[in-house]
């Protein structure tokens, strides 16, 4: 169901699922009795961290408030050519039980259909345009908020100059003002939007951020680019969105600070980045 296309040591990641119960452990009786899987056998979605439980999904929750938001947010939407995994509440009505949150399986897997998930981005952001900014969000001291913070200069963070420092450093200064307005994204799509033949794409899940559309777009063209094997023309198919520049500008930084940060991090994983950052290079 969920199953990402990124090497296995490149970091990756928006919030719920950092810090969250390791992927081997799979949801306790008691959660799945729960969501009404009491008896089924749970079966871990290929690189997690989704059990599946026959037509339940349940994957451990870090921030129960965050996970309850994402779950009811995806509840309430409904977007013209998406699949939206629906979230399933607890016999008492609660979206978490035990660290845990549910939703109906939906059939796929992540394949390197990029620039379908280019578009699938912007069907799932005209429909999250006006959703209000969850509160949340101002309180998150995770790494990918760090970095997020520091993408857009709003906060500094110690960033290894060895995992992507330096290249923040030096693409940091070509940063300008966006001007197409903030609102709530998902900006963690690529390797997280499924492909089943002809279905429409799906998503199960929602990487909450506060940051214009076209953000979100630029983040899947820098992942694409950098870890997915991507063609160069890419970049240039979206430049018709307002912003693309400065966009995959602040995308890159994102990312490079993603990497600085991250316990994770490799000289490996780095190499996908620098490659991407010659490419966009190109477009400033």
């Amino acid at each position: 169901m969920k199953l990402g296309t990124h090497s296995v040591d490149e970091p990756r990641g928006g919030g719920v699922r950092v810090a969250c119960a390791p992927v081997s452990t799979p949801p306790p009786q008691h959660v799945r009795a729960a969501f009404g899987a009491k008896n089924a056998e749970p079966v871990l979605i290929e690189h997690g961290p989704v059990w599946r439980c026959d037509d339940v999904a349940l994957r451990p929750a870090a921030s129960p408030a965050e996970a309850s938001w994402v779950a009811q947010t995806l509840g309430d939407l409904d977007v013209p050519d998406l699949r939206i995994a629906q979230p399933i509440r607890s016999s008492d009505g609660r979206y978490v039980v035990g660290g845990w949150v549910g939703f109906r399986f939906i059939d796929g897997r992540a394949e390197p259909r990029y620039d379908e998930v280019v578009a699938a981005s912007m069907r799932l952001h005209k429909a999250t345009a006006d959703l209000p900014k969850p509160r949340f969000m101002n309180l998150r001291t995770d790494v990918f908020a760090l970095a997020d913070r520091a993408a857009w200069n709003e906060e500094q963070a110690p960033l290894d100059p060895d995992l992507g420092g330096k290249l923040f450093d030096k693409f940091a200064p070509s940063r300008e003002k966006i001007q197409a307005r903030p609102q709530v994204v998902h900006g963690d799509l690529f390797g997280n939007v499924l492909f089943a033949g002809d279905a429409a794409p799906g998503i199960i899940d929602f990487s909450a951020f506060h940051r214009p559309a076209e953000w979100a777009a630029a983040v899947v063209v820098v992942d694409a680019m950098a870890w997915g094997g991507a063609d160069d023309g890419i970049a240039q198919r979206w430049s018709h969105l307002p912003d693309w520049p400065q966009s995959l500008l602040h995308a890159l930084l994102f990312r490079l600070a993603v990497h600085a940060l991250h316990p994770k991090s490799t000289t490996r994983s780095m190499r996908g980045l620098e490659r991407a950052a010659h490419r966009i290079a190109d477009f400033l």
